[in-house]
């Protein structure tokens, strides 16, 4: 990413959303111990105040993110997350072409250390929703056909498990082009040989949250990053998304 400060898409007294670039960790990790910037940090030394994280996005993923600017409304949001009030709107380009549209209603074992699910404990409830947005087709041979077939989609997860649209869009076949965990490293290096693709293909382009003092729905709207857009140009995509 360039420079130091974090976009932001909305401010108030009592939060801030911010438009996390791909390859930034939210907070520190055990995974990445290297790794010297974090949003949080980031965000905390460009408004010059504590900032609390809400929610996650993998390090890989770009698009919205909330924090809360004191502990009260850290408290309020946190239970809103919980409680699935919090709309959450994802693209990502996928490998196939799936149904146009869908529910996957998967049960998701919990995630240690965001990469191996948990031993010993029992899988948890995980639905989320998708629509095809546009279907894509390259002549490049990856598999047995001498085509490859590709797919953008929209998701809007249900719940919040770790990893879900990664595991989800694994569990279906059609995994997101760029996840290394999960996905197919025959396509990924045909992207990354194509269109120079060094980053996990999903993105966080809404969110709507009841706001913490009016109670009214906030919906904030984060512009598709613009490495992410330049492999859809280059793929025909006519989507204005």
């Amino acid at each position: 990413m360039n420079g130091t400060a974090l976009p932001i898409l909305y401010r108030d007294d009592w939060l801030v959303v911010v438009d996390k670039p791909a390859g930034l960790l939210v907070h520190r990790s055990p995974v990445d111990a290297r790794e010297t910037r974090f949003a949080l940090q980031m965000l905390r030394d460009q408004l010059g105040r504590h900032v609390y994280p809400l929610h996650r996005l993998d390090k890989g993923t770009s698009g919205a993110l909330v924090f809360a600017l004191d502990p009260a409304t850290a408290r309020d949001l946190s239970e809103a997350f919980a409680g699935a009030e919090v709309g959450k709107w994802y693209l990502a380009l996928v490998r196939g072409w799936p149904d146009e549209c869908g529910e996957i209603d998967h049960a998701l074992r919990p995630v240690e250390d965001d990469v191996l699910p948990a031993t010993g404990r029992p899988p948890q409830s995980a639905r989320t929703d998708y629509e095809r947005l546009e279907t894509f087709e390259i002549p490049h041979r990856v598999d047995r056909y001498p085509s490859s077939r590709y797919a953008l989609l929209r998701l809007r997860p249900r719940t919040g498990r770790r990893h879900q649209l990664r595991r989800h869009l694994a569990h279906l076949s059609h995994p997101i082009i760029g996840d290394s965990t999960y996905g197919k490293g025959a396509h990924n290096r045909l992207f990354a040989r194509l269109y120079d693709v060094r980053r996990l293909m999903l993105a966080c382009v809404r969110l709507e949250l009841p706001h913490p003092v009016t109670q009214q729905r906030l919906r904030v709207d984060a512009p598709l990053a613009e490495e992410f857009a330049a492999v859809l140009r280059a793929l025909g995509s006519g989507s204005r998304c």
